[in-house]
């Protein structure tokens, strides 16, 4: 037993020296657009809209929880240009690919990944201090879900032409519970990274 805590400060210490070299950041924030881009062939099309259900939003706020708001933007951004050059990071869809598929109808959505891993590194590191930290991270990954819906939504009501109702009716409501799991989850498996970190 007494072997397992040095070893266990170890890697505690070994994962913050990594994030404050440039090396160490840059490894990261790949790793990190490989797990989002994971999560995003986690994919489950719906008939009655272009907007499928996936895993993304759950990863990229795990990420801006984990990385901090500058990282978490940061890695969002190369994510984001990752896509857009062609690689195959997007959730598949059978349509275009690379910028294309950044301007269809779920560009709104990638393209407020980065203000939401920010959002949600900021606000969990702002709020910690005063409450728990489960409390603190479901906070954070309910405010970083907010700039993912209201900026989706903005944009694929603007591509589809559609009214507010049917905005509200294909591309809100129907991810509303599979957001309160995911944003339940994630806030979960922070607060647990965090226990694990500082026990």
């Amino acid at each position: 037993m007494q072997s397992a805590i040095p070893s266990q400060l170890s890697l505690t210490h070994h994962s913050e020296s990594l994030q404050r070299s440039f090396a160490g950041k840059t490894i990261l924030a790949i790793g990190a657009t490989a797990f989002v881009a994971a999560c995003a062939h986690i994919s489950f099309p719906l008939f009655f809209t272009p907007v499928p259900l996936t895993l993304q939003n759950f990863a990229v706020i795990l990420v801006g929880m984990a990385l901090g708001p500058i990282a978490g933007f940061s890695a969002m951004v190369l994510y984001l240009a990752e896509g857009a050059v062609g690689l195959p990071v997007f959730t598949p869809s059978g349509g275009p690919a690379g910028v294309a598929h950044l301007l269809g109808p779920n560009g709104g959505f990638l393209f407020s990944y980065p203000l939401a891993a920010a959002t949600a590194g900021w606000v969990v590191r702002a709020i910690q201090p005063i409450t728990t930290r489960f409390r603190g991270a479901l906070i954070a990954s309910t405010a970083a879900t907010l700039p993912i819906f209201v900026l989706g939504a903005s944009w694929f009501a603007y591509y589809a032409h559609h009214n507010v109702s049917a905005t509200w009716s294909l591309a809100v409501a129907p991810f509303i519970p599979g957001e309160i799991v995911k944003i339940t989850a994630a806030a979960g498996i922070f607060s647990s990274i965090q226990r694990w970190r500082q026990s």
